[in-house]
């Protein structure tokens, strides 16, 4: 059974077509990842001695150090202030698919699918990733 085509991104989920509510759309979420992905390579950089440019047997752990961070950042912001760092600046917020706060546990497995990558650049016709599927939620403008 296929689902009914839609003349717009989130209009099988009740979202309106464009402005506050509506599903953000893929330039602002990777404008976000890369303010967010700055953010943590300059945090890594400044307190945990992350080097750019040192090779990986120099580097050890600290390698990992921005997507820790990131992962971090993601896991505090999602569910204090409705998306990360990234989401806001660029007036976007996470919430339920159906509305709402996405609680505690919805942020660190949305953000352990989005360190995997796949899931986060394959997308339905409402374009939303695989990681937003999961755990039911929706990125949507504020």
């Amino acid at each position: 059974m296929s689902t009914p085509a839609s003349d717009y991104p989130g209009e099988r989920l009740g979202r309106p077509e464009a402005g506050k509510g509506s599903i953000a759309r893929p330039g602002r979420r990777i404008g976000a990842l890369f303010i967010d992905y700055a953010a943590s390579t300059l945090i890594a950089t400044a307190f945990l001695g992350y080097d750019q440019f040192a090779l990986p047997e120099e580097a050890g752990w600290r390698l990992f150090a921005p997507m820790m961070v990131f992962a971090a950042l993601q896991i505090l912001f999602i569910p204090t202030v409705g998306g990360s760092p990234g989401h806001r600046i660029l007036g976007m917020r996470l919430e339920l698919q159906t509305g709402g706060w996405v609680g505690l546990w919805r942020p660190i497995v949305r953000t352990a699918l989005v360190l995997l990558v796949i899931p986060a650049v394959i997308w339905d016709a409402d374009q939303r990733g695989i990681h937003d599927k999961i755990v039911g939620t929706v990125l949507i403008r504020a």
